[in-house]
């Protein structure tokens, strides 16, 4: 059997803008009837989670799909309820919401470190299936992707990650702790699943080894999830601008322009 043809930069890129275009369709779908959009990223560091949040949001309009990506919480959220601070982030009619890592912090990286006790992860497993019934009645079309991710492939991109420094900001300590720690947050992940995989919130997995190919793959299938018609607006003709008569502009000499360096 020979060997699958690998998809060229340029084929990828138009496939990508292809499925971008889609995207506009459903932006626009989603303001019209009112939606309430919710998609969750989430999976291993360095699994490609920003990459796809990146492609699906690069045409879109920032008031209508907006990225959340949560710092580590205060003292102050740590005393609140759990689900508290990422309650405040969720849509309104005719929004789309990405969640660049959740409230499933608590199911991975806080019980693997150990940054939660047993009782907060245990509740956590308990009323996570409840709170996520919550958020599909009430109205909310809610989205879980799980991104995954070989050992070979993390590692390697890890050192990708030492070696330029223009990407050395994405690996944090925890990250770095996280290598060592694999097997444990493959159980984590396990035992999210059994709890958290639930009919009206299912977790959907995209293999991300490839990265372009993670990238369409969930792309497609997050179109296909919602129903839409294509709203694009009709071509209109921009009118010639007015004269200016007895207009004179103040000279550029009365203004500061940036230094061009790059000419």
């Amino acid at each position: 059997m020979s060997e699958k043809k690998k998809m060229t930069r340029k084929e990828y890129e138009a496939a990508l803008f292809k499925l971008q275009l889609e995207l506009v369709k459903l932006q626009e779908w989603v303001r019209q009837e009112g939606l309430k959009v919710v998609a969750i990223f989430e999976g291993r560091d360095a699994a490609g989670k920003g990459g796809v949040i990146k492609r699906i949001t690069q045409h879109l309009n920032p008031r209508v799909c907006r990225i959340v990506a949560l710092p580590a919480p205060t003292e102050r959220e740590k005393s609140q309820w759990y689900f508290q601070r990422y309650i405040q982030h969720l849509p309104a009619a005719g929004e789309i919401v990405l969640f660049d890592r959740s409230w499933y912090n608590r199911a991975g990286v806080e019980r693997v470190m150990g940054f939660c006790t047993d009782e907060e992860y245990e509740e956590f497993l308990r009323s996570c299936p409840e709170f996520e019934r919550m958020l599909v009645r009430s109205g909310i079309i809610l989205i879980k992707y799980w991104f995954s991710i070989s050992d070979e492939e993390q590692e390697r991109r890890f050192q990708s990650r030492l070696k330029e420094p223009h990407k050395r900001w994405k690996l944090s300590p925890i990250d770095i702790e996280s290598r060592s720690r694999w097997v444990e947050y493959s159980r984590a992940k396990d035992q999210m699943f059994s709890y958290t995989d639930i009919k009206q919130a299912p977790w959907y997995v995209v293999k991300s080894d490839v990265k372009k190919l993670a990238r369409l793959n969930c792309i497609s299938h997050l179109i296909s999830l919602i129903p839409y018609q294509d709203l694009t607006p009709e071509a209109i003709e921009l009118p010639k601008r007015k004269e200016g008569r007895g207009y004179v502009r103040p000279p550029l000499s009365d203004q500061t322009f940036v230094p061009e360096i790059y000419s």
